[in-house]
């Protein structure tokens, strides 16, 4: 299987885990002192977390890209049931190509998460506003 490796550098290991914990719908795969790891089966990723205080967060944005806006819509159904807020963006352009999407809302260090589809190609960069500036920032 192959899957995407993201590290990230966090400030407080306990309430990244907790978030991504619900971001992902899973539990770290493994734990240590100053450390986790999380293997998310949807999307295919390793997520690892290295508490490294007053370097976390350091990203423009982070996306997760979905078959369709159904599964955008789903997602943002799920993830308001966990408590996370969104900045929905229908029908926009952001980096070449319209796009259905939302922003995750309250992460722990500012990241910028998106639950997005891909629509079509655009012809432009076309970067809107978005709740934290994440596209194409």
């Amino acid at each position: 299987m192959s899957r995407i490796q993201l590290a990230l550098n966090v400030d407080d290991l306990d309430t990244s885990i907790a978030f991504y914990s619900a971001l992902f719908g899973t539990e770290p795969a493994k734990t240590r002192p100053g450390y986790a790891n999380f293997a998310v089966a949807e999307p295919p990723l390793k997520l690892v977390l290295i508490e490294n205080p007053g370097h976390g967060g350091s990203l423009n944005h982070l996306g997760v890209e979905v078959p369709d806006t159904d599964a955008v819509d789903s997602e943002q159904r799920r993830l308001t049931a966990a408590g996370l807020a969104s900045f929905d963006e229908r029908d926009t352009t952001c980096c070449y190509a319209k796009q259905d999407k939302f922003w995750v809302e309250g992460t722990p260090h500012g990241e910028q998460w998106e639950v997005y589809t891909v629509l079509a190609d655009a012809d432009v960069m076309a970067c809107e506003p978005t709740a934290g500036d994440g596209c194409c920032a």
